[in-house]
């Protein structure tokens, strides 16, 4: 890779996504808020490739040889013809990993998740950190986290996060606000850390949205990334005639990692209901969320931003699969504030669906949204206060 001739000071970030995109997205609304800024950025993304995460005008960007999740636990790594990785794929990536920082040089490094999670990626980020840690000048390099982590199955493993900590970082960015959910709520040895906590805001795109004319006076159905939403998919093409939105025109927005066969069957079911759209996941589905009449969707941490900042009414069904906890805790915290109206995964129905719909449609809309949403701006200017 050719180092450019740039004045500005540069920051590599590393994300690896694994199951849905959402980690891709908020770390990228983040890398777009810096260069506009005044740094250089390398955005280094080691998921699979996104056809919806948008421009990156301004942004380097490097793709690691692509790897993803077996399933919702997170435990077994596929490289990109489906096959589990082994030590020649990590030899691959630790080589690519390591020319890129030699080559761009920067002066802050981010990892997006790690150590906090991401575990598998020990295997090549380790290492990679030893080398940046016995590097001359030595940048600072911090780590990035969403407000909730998921709940810890195996709580032993956080000491290992205390010494990675320790050993190769000088901070955590968490994407969060205290006064809604603390940090220690869900990393209980937070106060062990040695390293400072920097609390941001929420990240969210409010530049750059795509226009759009889709999406107006409609119900949007959207799941994520991933390949987890057909339970509610096909709900809420039963509970649109039990609801009070049976009138409206229902855009279901598919991700393209569902099977072939489940979208299908699912483009199947609505040829049946006029009214209904299955459309496939857009990148303009901010733009659409604040001209819509309704949004359903999982808790994920981007698409709740979004439909915050939108000022949009919505239901959330937070995914629940393997050891899932963070979209629950988030759901009911922003329903007890009154900001959407929460379904339980285990609950989930037409009929149940259908008075959750209503309740979110006779709410009046809000007039502001409930949390600090300009975490992406708030980063850049702290990183600028931390430069070394």
């Amino acid at each position: 890779m050719t180092t450019p001739n740039s004045p500005l000071p540069r920051i590599l970030i590393y994300v690896q996504h694994l199951l849905g995109v959402g980690h891709l997205h908020r770390i990228a609304a983040i890398a777009r808020a810096l260069a506009k800024q005044d740094f250089a950025v390398l955005l280094v993304s080691g998921g699979y490739p996104d056809p919806t995460l948008g421009r990156l005008d301004g942004i380097r960007f490097a793709q690691l040889p692509p790897a993803r999740a077996a399933d919702a636990s997170f435990r077994i790594v596929l490289d990109e013809a489906g096959q589990q990785v082994d030590e020649a794929w990590w030899d691959k990536r630790r080589a690519a990993l390591f020319s890129l920082f030699d080559d761009w040089r920067p002066a802050i490094v981010i990892t997006e998740l790690f150590p906090y999670a991401r575990r598998p990626m020990r295997h090549e980020l380790l290492p990679w950190l030893a080398h940046i840690r016995s590097s001359q000048p030595r940048p600072l390099v911090l780590s990035s986290v969403r407000d909730i982590l998921v709940d810890r199955t195996k709580p032993e493993r956080d000491l290992d996060v205390l010494n990675w900590l320790d050993s190769y970082y000088d901070g955590t960015l968490v994407h969060g606000d205290p006064a809604f959910i603390p940090f220690e709520q869900t990393f209980p040895l937070a106060h062990r850390i040695s390293t400072p906590l920097h609390y941001t805001g929420y990240i969210v795109e409010h530049e750059d949205l795509l226009p759009t004319s889709a999406g107006r006076d409609e119900v949007l159905v959207s799941a994520g990334g991933g390949a987890v939403g057909m339970p509610l998919f096909n709900a809420a093409i039963a509970a649109r005639p039990l609801s009070q939105a049976a009138g409206l025109t229902w855009r279901l927005l598919v991700s393209r990692n569902e099977s072939d066969a489940d979208v299908a069957a699912l483009r199947a079911q609505a040829a049946s209901q006029p009214g209904v759209i299955v459309d496939w996941a857009r990148p303009d589905f901010p733009g659409m969320l604040r001209q819509c009449r309704l949004s359903i969707s999982k808790a994920g941490y981007n698409t709740v931003m979004e439909t915050l900042a939108a000022r949009a009414r919505a239901v959330v069904v937070p995914f629940s699969g393997g050891d899932e906890t963070e979209q629950a805790l988030r759901a009911d915290l922003l329903a007890q504030r009154g900001a959407v109206q929460a379904l339980r995964e285990s609950d989930l129905s037409p009929a149940n669906l259908a008075q959750a719909v209503d309740r979110a449609l006779a709410q009046p809309l809000p007039e502001k949204p409930v949390l600090d949403l300009n975490g992406a701006a708030n980063t850049a200017a702290l990183l600028h206060r931390l430069l070394p």
